[in-house]
């Protein structure tokens, strides 16, 4: 019978995961671990730009509760760690974040209100940007020297999905979270990434329907706010 993923540490699960114990990784050895990450890389390195459906959940550890949020997201690589990211999160609420250039904007239409500043001081506001980059943009090189990468399991998301390899990345210097996990495809596409802040606290990112290469507006990564918007710098 085949296994699936437990794909969250929150008590509401990710929609459609099923909680049953992950698979162990029969090899777990350096070749494998390596051979993951040059696919990673490789698929970084041809990923020009993509559109996806996107969920996002929240799992605050204190209160062992989860938020979750569902949209789209379209994404253009650039330099470094520089990506264009736009989410157009659907429900829960509706809401509006773009993030280009290390600037972001999140709008909020019931509020009348939208948060502009560095993504570097974003916290909760640019998460999805921030978690979904983390992934995307990484080079092997980086993964191999910026952190311990473990190899934790393989199989699938839920039912469905592709296979997946289940890496877990521990900084090796100070780093602002506790540890990071990609969820990665055969051909070294990361489908999941969840971020674990040294609180416990944890975002997990999941893209489903990606469309690799996909053609993307250049004004795919303004927000033209409404007049009356009230604009809160961070």
């Amino acid at each position: 019978m085949r296994k699936y993923f437990a794909p969250a540490l929150a008590v509401l699960m990710l929609v459609a995961s099923l909680s049953v114990a992950p698979p162990r990784a029969q090899a777990q050895g350096p070749g494998l671990i390596s051979s993951i990450l040059n696919k990673m890389d490789r698929n970084r390195r041809s990923l020009g730009s993509l559109r996806a459906a996107v969920h996002m959940q929240k799992y605050n550890a204190q209160l062992r509760q989860s938020d979750d949020q569902f949209g789209d997201v379209q994404y253009v690589a650039g330099k470094g760690r520089d990506a264009n990211v736009r989410v157009d999160w659907r429900r829960p609420v509706v809401e509006m974040l773009a993030v280009t250039g290390g600037q972001y904007t999140l709008y909020r239409p019931r509020l009348k209100q939208a948060y502009q500043g560095s993504t570097k001081n974003a916290g909760s506001k640019g998460k999805a940007g921030n978690v979904l980059g983390f992934a995307l943009n990484m080079s092997g090189a980086q993964a191999k020297n910026q952190f311990n990468v473990e190899l934790v399991g393989e199989g699938s998301l839920y039912q469905g999905s592709p296979h997946v390899w289940w890496l877990k990345l521990t900084p090796r210097g100070n780093a602002g979270y506790q540890f990071a996990e990609i969820w990665v495809t055969d051909d070294g596409m990361p489908v999941q990434t969840r971020v674990t802040e040294r609180n416990g606290d944890a975002t997990t990112v999941r893209l489903t329907n990606i469309q690799r290469n996909a053609g993307v507006p250049d004004d795919a990564f303004r927000i033209d706010l409404p007049a009356g918007t009230k604009i809160v710098k961070g």
